[in-house]
């Protein structure tokens, strides 16, 4: 897998913030990816997306399922939002556009290549 990043680490409150994209080329132009949207903490599963790649430029959608619990009832919700993004691939940089629908979420994006997704790297961990 190809994995794109720009997730950081905010000095003064220790929250992870940022997006990484792992994407895995599928037969001739078919392409699987996982998005991780990181708001605070750890990002946990990633967001399933499938698309085409042609030449340099790549299309990915899918579906954000997230899993909440209303208060103060402590009733269980799942909010879906429809993701999608577009645009440039290259061997060591991502540019695209991220479009979270639902959270009225439109960004231009930029991460840039890295060997593995936050959570799999060793040194990023503290004791």
């Amino acid at each position: 897998m190809q994995v794109y990043s720009d997730v950081f680490m905010q000095k003064e409150t220790g929250d992870l913030l940022g997006y990484e994209l792992a994407i895995k080329s599928q037969g001739d132009s078919g392409t699987e990816a996982l998005l991780y949207v990181y708001e605070g903490g750890e990002a946990g599963d990633g967001i399933p997306l499938s698309g085409h790649v042609s030449k340099e430029r790549l299309t990915l959608k899918g579906t954000w399922v997230e899993h909440l619990i209303e208060y103060p009832s402590k009733k269980k919700i799942a909010q879906e939002y429809a993701v999608e993004i577009a645009d440039t691939v290259k061997p060591s940089i991502f540019r695209g556009e991220l479009t979270i629908s639902g959270m009225e979420d439109h960004q231009q994006v930029r991460l840039r290549r890295v060997k593995r997704i936050w959570s799999c790297n060793d040194q990023n961990v503290k004791p």
